[in-house]
């Protein structure tokens, strides 16, 4: 808490409440992925800034790990995935459903936020992933190759949660890799 050290004790300990009533505290902070470089808009309060960090970041923790309580924890029940790919379903399922299938291609698969930017109601968040194709994606079998990519997020907070998302992913070079083209 030493980066809190403009928040009073009775602030921080308020907030925490907070969170943990709203079922954003769950899980210990130490277990979620943390950006490599963090902007924030400094007009935000300390309290909503905390908020759209801790969702982002467990919504983040989601993809690194593929543990969907993060994932339930982070998304409003009526999420909007802005860019989905063909045949993806709407809602939080969509992204679990993904998540299982890549997972199934890729069960190593990492992520890591190279950096995160919270401004106004949003957080971008621009993500690398990492792993090695040995499962199967779609017809083609992995063969144990590296999988090296990167995305960028930009979700949209409401009343804690995520309710939007923007998604691009280098799908070239994941195809490639893949052995898909």
């Amino acid at each position: 808490m030493q980066q809190h050290s403009n928040l009073s004790r009775s602030r921080i300990a308020a907030l925490f409440f907070a969170l943990t009533l709203s079922g954003v505290v769950s899980a210990a902070p130490a277990e979620l992925v943390k950006p490599g470089v963090l902007v924030i808009d400094k007009s935000l309060a300390p309290a909503q800034r905390e908020i759209m960090e801790s969702i982002a970041r467990r919504y983040d923790t989601f993809w690194n790990t593929g543990e969907e309580s993060f994932a339930r924890e982070a998304l409003a029940d009526n999420f909007i995935d802005k860019t989905p790919p063909a045949g993806r379903k709407q809602g939080p399922e969509g992204p679990l459903l993904a998540s299982r299938a890549f997972r199934g291609a890729v069960p190593d698969l990492r992520c890591e936020i190279e950096q995160m930017i919270i401004a106004g109601d949003r957080v971008v968040t621009h993500l690398h992933f990492r792993g090695h194709f040995t499962g199967t994606f779609g017809e083609t079998k992995g063969s144990g190759q590296a999988v090296d990519f990167i995305a960028t997020d930009i979700y949209q907070i409401e009343n804690g949660k995520i309710a939007a998302n923007w998604h691009i992913e280098d799908n070239l070079v994941l195809m490639k890799q893949l052995g898909v083209l």
